[in-house]
């Protein structure tokens, strides 16, 4: 078995230990960003253009744990696309649980709907998105988005937030959220809407996985912005599984005054 100093041993956590260290602060005013990603030991995003193979049995518990906390998942189209998201599969009694002690969760134990950033509208109303899933998605878009591509997004069932002119911009797409009581967010990706998020100040807190693999190639960072905000960030804790897969939790660090 490897070991991290100060690290927890991820085997020794049940799912209510998870849950209370990756709860959300209680009594939020406005929405909370929480990003979510895996990445490998040397950097790399994806293989072969896709997560799924960076993940491991601990990175899947904890995801699945992240999203019975949230009150929306907030995607890019393009991760959306790439990974052919469909609905947020939940534990139905979990969010039920969750919602009775005040930590999220739903009172009839419904998953968070998805909600999908894309300026232009550009989704596939046939897509797994509208056909699998138990809540309608949210699409975040524009006004000057095609005005068919969004009206095919709404005939498929598809709530479509217009939240800018020409662009989905970062304090948009949080007074789009607040709007509707989901202060609970929990980003998945993809690397741009990470980094416009970062450059807008708004990300609150990173739950990273680094995978114990080497990929080499081509794949891209977690982030990327043409704006570069140094962020300083504190660890509130690292968990070690028994393969060498770390999970850690990182919150924005709060300036005084």
């Amino acid at each position: 078995m490897q070991r991290v100093p100060n690290a927890i041993q991820f085997t020794t956590l049940g799912p209510d230990e998870l849950l209370r260290l990756y709860a959300y602060p209680a009594a939020l005013e406005s929405p909370w960003i929480r990003v979510n990603f895996v990445t490998s030991i040397d950097g790399a995003a994806t293989v072969d253009g896709r997560s799924g193979a960076l993940g491991s049995a601990a990175d899947r518990a904890v995801f699945e744990i992240l999203r019975d906390l949230a009150d929306v998942v907030l995607v890019g189209a393009g991760t959306a696309r790439q990974e052919n998201y469909g609905g947020a599969h939940t534990d139905a009694h979990r969010r039920q649980r969750l919602f009775h002690h005040g930590l999220g969760g739903s009172p009839d134990g419904a998953p968070p709907p998805i909600a999908v950033v894309t300026a232009s509208a550009s989704l596939d109303p046939a897509g797994r998105l509208f056909t699998d899933t138990a809540r309608p998605p949210m699409i975040l878009t524009t006004a000057g988005a095609p005005a068919n591509r969004k009206r095919a997004l709404a005939d498929a069932g598809a709530e479509v937030i217009e939240c800018g002119d020409t662009g989905v911009a970062a304090p948009d797409i949080r007074a789009a959220l607040a709007e509707r009581g989901l202060l609970r967010v929990l980003c998945e990706g993809g690397p741009s809407l990470f980094g416009d998020l970062i450059a807008a100040g708004v990300v609150e807190e990173l739950c990273l996985t680094a995978s114990p693999l080497l990929i080499g190639g081509t794949a891209g960072r977690i982030a990327k912005s043409p704006k570069a905000l140094p962020t300083p960030m504190t660890l509130r804790h690292a968990l070690l599984d028994d393969d060498g897969t770390i999970l850690t939790r990182w919150e924005r660090v709060r300036t005084q005054g």
